[in-house]
């Protein structure tokens, strides 16, 4: 009706195996700049216990273990919304270039598409939406692990270089995000490093990886007990310290 403003009605999809959980705030803050915010998901592996879980104003959306099982459930919910659900704004909230197929095609459909991400988010993903918004710009600092380092203009966040190796060990030997024994770990750490648990402050790597709760988490003690990347550092890739 003429004289009247119509707001958008925004529904905001967060990548949570790309975006950290200490984003949430500025992903919703911006979110109602757009319109209305009826909708706030995030998509994840839910059983996987993460600071997701403490963000009481999005819905958690179980997406299992497989293989971008996350990315390929929020696309298909995206364009549910905007086909069914009658929502004129989409916030999509990840870093992750292969995002740009749906941005497009959602902006086809008439649909203003506004994403969200980090200063990693490639420029196809920028491109391919109507606007892009980025957060973090200072770096995420992990529970102290992650200290901010202002040798340039911008902040970028810095990994000890123990940590570095750690997290390739568990990267590259997890299985599908489910993590690997501790007792494996351990063996790889000293046959690929050279770094043995007697070496460490902390006289084991239980300790060690359990005083690091934002980049790891563990199973309760057993002789099968996994470590994984937590939820906050799955996706953070920052500059590694000089050794």
């Amino acid at each position: 009706m003429a004289g009247k403003f119509m707001m958008l009605r925004v529904a905001v999809l967060v990548d949570g195996d790309n975006l950290s959980p200490s984003l949430a705030d500025d992903v919703l803050e911006y979110a109602r700049t757009k319109g209305t915010l009826d909708l706030a998901r995030v998509y994840l592996d839910a059983q996987r216990t993460c600071a997701w879980h403490d963000q009481s104003d999005f819905r958690l959306q179980h997406a299992g273990t497989g293989k971008n099982a996350s990315d390929l459930l929020m696309a298909v919910e995206a364009m549910e919304l905007a086909l069914r659900e009658g929502f004129d704004c989409l916030v999509l909230a990840s870093s992750d270039g292969d995002f740009s197929h749906l941005a497009r095609r959602l902006r086809e459909l008439g649909c203003l598409v506004c994403g969200v991400g980090t200063a990693k988010a490639p420029a196809n993903l920028r491109a391919a939406c109507s606007s892009f918004h980025e957060v973090g710009q200072r770096g995420e600092a992990l529970n102290g692990q992650l200290t901010a380092s202002s040798s340039t203009s911008s902040e970028r966040a810095v990994l000890s270089p123990l940590d570095g190796k750690v997290r390739t060990i568990i990267t590259t030997n997890g299985k599908n995000g489910r993590g690997m024994t501790i007792s494996d770990f351990g063996q790889l750490m000293h046959k690929e490093y050279s770094v043995s648990a007697k070496s460490l402050q902390e006289g084991n790597w239980r300790a060690y990886l359990s005083a690091r709760p934002a980049l790891y988490e563990l199973d309760p003690k057993g002789p099968n007990a996994k470590v994984r990347l937590a939820c906050e550092g799955l996706s953070t890739k920052p500059e590694l310290a000089a050794e």
